[in-house]
């Protein structure tokens, strides 16, 4: 199984973290096999507060049909987050992984790209609520609808209000992906229970 990890300028390390650490325990000790994959469009991603990492693909090399699910962190506008997450082949991509059906998940402001493709059309969704609710205003133009829980499954995307919740979509979407007494395991591996 195959997790493409998508990530913008200007990510949010944390977020992106939780879902490498989380589907990477579940190759602990289980018969699960998911694979990681991050893209950008460089090789090399500067993130939030300037970490810089190498990614395995770059985004013209990706195809969704090679792929099980599609995970994407956040980011901050100062580092240049939405300059990338909103250039047309990051947009593509989710367009892509939605058509298929396949699982979308989404921590903070990543539900922000998700919107802009157009695949939130009157589905539900959550985003960062700060700020006077600036972001949750500019995922409703969108045409999602806003729900203030911390994370919101509508079919096939899960999106999420802060980097707070990275490790619990990254459980989420684990446990769609196998079954929750896998995630459970990995949950009590890694402490969380």
């Amino acid at each position: 199984m195959k997790v493409l990890l998508l990530l913008a300028k200007g990510f949010e390390t944390m977020e992106a973290s939780a879902f490498i650490d989380v589907l990477g325990w579940s190759r602990n000790g289980s018969p699960e096999d998911i694979q990681v994959i991050t893209c950008g469009f460089q090789k090399q991603v500067v993130s939030t507060f300037d970490l810089c990492v190498s990614v395995d693909k770059c985004i013209y090399e990706i195809c969704a049909d090679e792929y099980d699910a599609l995970a994407i962190p956040g980011g901050f506008g100062d580092y240049g987050f939405y300059t990338e997450a909103y250039l047309e082949d990051f947009l593509q991509i989710i367009r892509d992984f939605n058509t298929q059906g396949k699982w979308i998940a989404s921590v903070c402001v990543a539900a922000l790209p998700i919107g802009k493709s157009g695949v939130l059309q009157g589905r539900k969704a959550t985003t960062y609520p700060h700020n006077d609710g600036i972001r949750q205003k500019q995922l409703a133009a969108f045409g999602a609808e806003i729900t203030h829980d911390p994370i919101v499954i509508d079919r096939n995307i899960i999106t999420s209000y802060g980097p707070a919740t990275a490790p619990h979509v990254a459980f989420t979407l684990l446990e769609k992906l196998t079954s929750p007494e896998a995630a459970q395991k990995v949950k009590i591996s890694m402490g969380y229970l």
